[in-house]
């Protein structure tokens, strides 16, 4: 009897091959699946290269509507109409930009023949130094290298001349991105409150109530990362200014306005921004003043991450820092300094996405959602009743 029932369940056991087979098809599935979707990454990414002239604009309004928000919010409510509100912020932020560049620029001008003299005699320095010990160059290869530099700039001059004339088309597509993005932030803001309305219309159910829930959080998001950027690089900005005045190191103010935009490039800008202050300083001032803006800069980016960073943005973000440097890294290589500043909003906007499916395939298995997807929605709610803008929840 024993053995009638041993060989009965040996019979119900599939064999060695038609496991082998079903995993095959299994990964022969999941392959076809991870092509499609690289597929489809792959025409997106075309599609935005090809209509990049009309995404960028976009995507700009968006990270400004952000920021001007809220005080078209505040004067909408003062019973400001909504076209007035967003004119009379509109025209006071291109007010305050042009107040910071008129009143940076004639510093930037004045100390420009002295810093172009200062670099000079710090090339004149590093010359005398690689002529001697230990590298001992001789003048004559020091001259040699000096004549072949100068035959390759003259050889290239065709190519130099060619490229003034692509920066000059550069700069005239950079106006009109500019114009472009200032209307869409216009329209934006006014008519902004209406669009979740009118896309629940739109789109209807089911889609209506969770693509609304997208975009509510995915703006919540993106409103407190610009904002808690901006703030953070105001405040070092502020302090790094203040130890390069003190130092007397030219183009203080300048390098101030620097660190200032380049803390919306996260770990990648600041670098770029500090490194620029050390060498400026190493060559008006000289190598203990470089090693002292260095030292400061140092502690302004202690206290950016260690204080300010986790205190104000809080779990806003929830991005590690690989993944802040990958789309950093990846955004500059695609679409250059524009790329590098959208890259981390546009990660923090696929999080969101990500997320937000993560909890609804947990609702549908029946899963409790996590405590901090609970504190996400009701942060929402609250912001979505100042914005007069309900949510349909599901």
């Amino acid at each position: 009897m024993v053995q009638e029932e041993t060989t009965q369940e040996k019979t119900s056991k599939p064999e060695r091959g038609t496991i082998y087979a079903a995993h095959l098809r299994s990964s022969a599935v999941v392959a076809v699946q991870f092509i499609a979707v690289a597929a489809a990454l792959w025409v997106l990414a075309w599609v935005l290269g090809k209509t990049w002239v009309v995404v960028l604009p976009l995507a700009l309004a968006l990270v400004v509507c952000t920021v001007l928000w809220p005080p078209v919010r505040w004067l909408r409510n003062k019973g400001v109409p909504p076209a007035a509100a967003v004119l009379v912020v509109l025209l006071l932020a291109v007010g305050v930009l042009a107040g910071v560049v008129a009143a940076v620029a004639p510093a930037i001008v004045e100390q420009s023949q002295e810093l172009a003299e200062q670099a000079t005699a710090g090339i004149v320095q590093v010359r005398d130094w690689l002529g001697g010990p230990p590298l001992n160059i001789s003048e004559a290869q020091l001259n040699s290298g000096v004549a072949a530099i100068t035959d390759r700039l003259n050889s290239s001059s065709a190519q130099i001349a060619s490229g003034v004339f692509t920066g000059v088309g550069a700069a005239t597509s950079a106006l009109v991105t500019l114009f472009a993005a200032i209307v869409v932030t216009f329209f934006f803001l006014k008519d902004g409150p209406g669009f979740i309305p009118w896309l629940r219309r739109t789109v209807g159910q089911p889609a209506a109530p969770h693509l609304a829930e997208v975009l509510d959080r995915v703006w919540t998001t993106l409103g407190g990362f610009i904002r808690t950027q901006a703030l953070v690089s105001f405040v070092d900005a502020v302090l790094i200014g203040i130890g390069l005045v003190v130092l007397g190191v030219p183009l203080a103010y300048a390098l101030a306005i620097i660190t200032f935009i380049g803390g919306f490039i996260p770990i990648v800008g600041a670098f770029v921004a500090g490194g620029l202050a050390v060498l400026i300083a190493l060559v008006s001032n000289g190598p203990v003043d470089a090693l002292i803006v260095l030292g400061i800069i140092v502690a302004v980016q202690q206290l950016e991450g260690n204080v300010l960073q986790p205190w104000l943005q809080s779990k806003s973000m929830k991005l590690h820092a690989v993944i802040v440097l990958l789309a950093v890294t990846l955004g500059a290589s695609t679409f250059g300094v524009i790329g590098a500043f959208l890259a981390v909003p546009v990660a923090a906007a696929a999080a969101v996405m990500i997320r937000y499916y993560g909890e609804q395939v947990g609702r549908a298995a029946g899963e409790d959602p996590p405590p901090e997807a609970a504190e996400d929605e009701n942060t929402e709610d609250e912001n979505t009743e100042d914005d007069g803008a309900a949510v349909v929840k599901t």
